[in-house]
């Protein structure tokens, strides 16, 4: 059996968790997220407790079993905790900002790039160390955001300008040797 699918999901105080409709939805501090059933896997909610099971030994129902009890934790985590994400730029003249539901951006273009923020997530953006912090309850949703921005203007191998993640690690490449 999936080591991981095997682990119980412990629900904190303040979350409501329901299974109906073919989907389980949380709701907490947070915010609230929806999760689809991955078919042939029932979901078991009983005391605070969710588990998933697996009915048979396929090949599909066991490959299956370990990613849909992540996606149910990270629902659960998501509406208790929140996921976030910090990205930097990096650059002479970069900058960023917020406003309202936008992220207006200086990224050396000869425009300004504007990039509108999706429902449910929250960007602040500190001025002085130029870092950006992406949040919200849904962990695919806050990934997804992060890489757009990112790929807004991906890091140059030879400066290591542009928009990176805070614990990523750029791989420089030497520039010219020139005239000695």
């Amino acid at each position: 059996m999936s080591r991981v699918g095997r682990k119980p999901i412990e629900i904190p105080k303040g979350v409501k968790v329901e299974i109906r409709e073919g989907a389980l939805f949380a709701e907490g501090p947070k915010g609230k997220v929806k999760q689809s059933l991955v078919d042939g896997l029932p979901v078991e909610l009983k005391d605070g407790v969710l588990t998933v099971t697996r009915g048979g030994d396929s090949g599909k129902e066991r490959a299956m079993h370990g990613l849909a009890r992540a996606l149910y934790a990270n629902a659960v985590k998501g509406v208790a905790e929140g996921f976030s994400k910090a990205l930097d730029i990096v650059g002479v003249g970069y900058k960023a900002e917020v406003k309202g539901a936008e992220i207006h951006l200086a990224l050396g273009y000869s425009h300004p790039v504007i990039f509108k923020i999706p429902a449910g997530i929250k960007v602040e953006i500190d001025g002085k160390t130029n870092r950006m912090t992406v949040s919200g309850a849904d962990r695919q949703v806050v990934g997804q955001v992060s890489a757009e921005l990112r790929g807004l203007r991906r890091p140059d191998p030879y400066k290591g300008k542009g928009i990176k993640y805070s614990d990523e690690i750029l791989r420089r490449k030497v520039g010219k040797a020139g005239a000695k």
